[in-house]
């Protein structure tokens, strides 16, 4: 995907959160994330484009913390909250495409980078906001899905924090069914995860399903698909992969 449609999407999944979570109410529980009131949801993901905008609008090269949210509530945090998208949004649309500052994950640079994670951040969180509401949640395009997987698997999950490990070296296969060539091979060890793209290992257990919902479990959003083989390695995934 072209920078400027992770930004297209960026927008539009900001103001959905916020219109859910606007219709749920402040003190609405967020089933797909136990413990949290959606003001919770709203404070976290304000806070993470705040924090995100400030690398792209003020080219900050070294990490900085996320930073506390304001002490506001009711129609005031959400005031805020879409504040917060508005400024990550305009600051990408402004960024030069040379743009320097400090990144988490590899990128072609890091506007894409930025640009990137924040559509699948707040589409994840927009889910979210959703299951607050009620109602028939919203859809995800199946090749924004699948790229949203292969953030997932061949980004957070290379990294060294990744707590996704085992004594035993097993093999996941993970297969989005409606969205051509998507298809991944996670290694797993006591070492993090090493995912390749394509089918370049026997697999022990394979999770398959449309890629909207694959994105979804793989983000512990929702139950898997389908789950073919040693079931326990996909439990594995689902108990130690929460970021």
């Amino acid at each position: 995907m072209e920078t400027a449609m992770y930004v297209e999407v960026l927008d539009r999944e900001g103001r959905l959160l916020a219109e859910a979570a606007e219709t749920a109410g402040v003190d609405a529980e967020v089933p797909t994330c136990p413990g949290w009131q959606v003001r919770d949801l709203l404070r976290h993901t304000g806070a993470v484009h705040r924090w995100a905008a400030g690398f792209v609008a003020e080219r900050h090269t070294a990490a900085r913390p996320l930073g506390d949210p304001p002490e506001l509530d009711g129609p005031g945090l959400l005031a805020w909250y879409r504040e917060e998208h508005r400024r990550l949004v305009d600051s990408l649309w402004a960024a030069p495409p040379d743009l320097e500052c400090w990144q988490f994950l590899p990128a072609p640079s890091p506007l894409a980078f930025w640009a990137r994670r924040q559509a699948h951040e707040t589409t994840v969180h927009r889910i979210d906001a959703e299951s607050a509401r009620g109602g028939t949640p919203g859809g995800i395009a199946p090749g924004f899905a699948a790229d949203g997987i292969d953030e997932l698997l061949r980004g957070f999950h290379a990294r060294h924090k990744s707590r996704v490990r085992s004594d035993k070296p097993r093999v996941l296969r993970v297969r989005a069914t409606d969205v051509d060539g998507a298809v991944w091979t996670v290694r797993l060890t006591e070492e993090p995860p090493v995912t390749d793209r394509g089918e370049t290992a026997d697999a022990d257990c394979e999770i398959a399903g449309p890629a909207a919902r694959l994105y979804l479990s793989l983000w512990n959003r929702q139950p898997y698909p389908d789950v073919t083989g040693d079931a326990s390695v996909a439990a594995l995934w689902r108990e130690t992969s929460a970021i």
